[in-house]
């Protein structure tokens, strides 16, 4: 996994020039990645595809909205941010010699089914339409066949976030399930934080600063030395009072975490 040098890549592509994109999905990445070329001024995005219109209709006055493959207009690339079961069967329907990438971070390139060239666009993070983004924060991870459509897609890339980085389908299916474990399961882990606290009448809101602490410390130590709690001290008293107080599914949740902390 390389990431690219920003300064580097600006000194020798002093001749920058627009790149013209056609988004191919109505979900959480394609709403983000639509307002991050609109707010662009080095991508013109050319048109918006979706099942259903509806799904985009808030683009309607910024670009070209279809719900027709036959009607799409020529670009430098097409980008498909749809569900990954779905990737192949819709570049499959994308003809000529088209650069086509998807955004998907645990999908091979080598699932794209268009006759022209493939690529990634994997911008890492987590999206919803109601939440804005930064993208300036992102960290986009891009792959292609040739050195000419990496080249581009680094330019593209580049134009929306500062943190590009080469990586290879097989390294990106391995970020993603590290992602999973810092996300999607971090994420869980609030769920049932949560539900304990709804049981017991406490406020969710008091582990706010709690967890922003977490997430802030890592930015500077690693996750090994910022390890703390009873299961990194061997606090067995205090382990058995959490069971006590835990459902029979936290209870297996807590001891796996517990030893897996304990088996560093």
């Amino acid at each position: 996994m390389q990431k690219i040098n920003q300064s580097l890549w600006i000194k020798f592509n002093k001749f920058a020039f627009m790149i013209t994109a056609v988004l191919l999905g109505g979900g959480n990445v394609a709403h983000h990645l639509a307002e991050a070329f609109l707010a662009s001024k080095d991508i013109i995005l050319k048109q918006l595809y979706a099942r259903n219109a509806t799904s985009v209709a808030k683009f309607q006055h910024d670009v070209s909205i279809t719900d027709d493959l036959n009607l799409l207009e020529e670009a430098d690339v097409y980008i498909i941010a749809i569900s990954d079961d779905a990737i192949g069967d819709l570049s499959h329907q994308l003809f000529g010699n088209k650069l086509v990438v998807h955004t998907s971070g645990s999908v091979s390139m080598d699932s794209l089914e268009n006759e022209g060239r493939k690529g990634i666009f994997y911008p890492l993070q987590s999206f919803s339409k109601t939440k804005p983004v930064d993208f300036s924060e992102i960290p986009i991870c891009i792959e292609a066949e040739n050195s000419k459509d990496l080249e581009l897609l680094e330019k593209l890339a580049y134009y929306i976030s500062p943190k590009v980085y080469k990586i290879s389908s097989d390294q990106r299916s391995k970020l993603h399930v590290a992602a999973v474990f810092v996300n999607n399961f971090t994420n869980h882990m609030y769920k049932i934080g949560n539900d304990i606290c709804k049981q017991y009448d406490v406020p969710f809101e008091v582990l706010l600063p709690l967890i922003k602490e977490t997430a802030a410390k890592i930015e500077e130590v690693s996750p090994n030395e910022a390890q703390t709690g009873p299961a990194k001290r061997n606090d067995q008293e205090t382990i058995q009072r959490h069971l006590n107080l835990l459902d029979t599914k936290q209870q297996e949740i807590y001891q796996l975490i517990t030893k897996s902390i304990q088996n560093g």
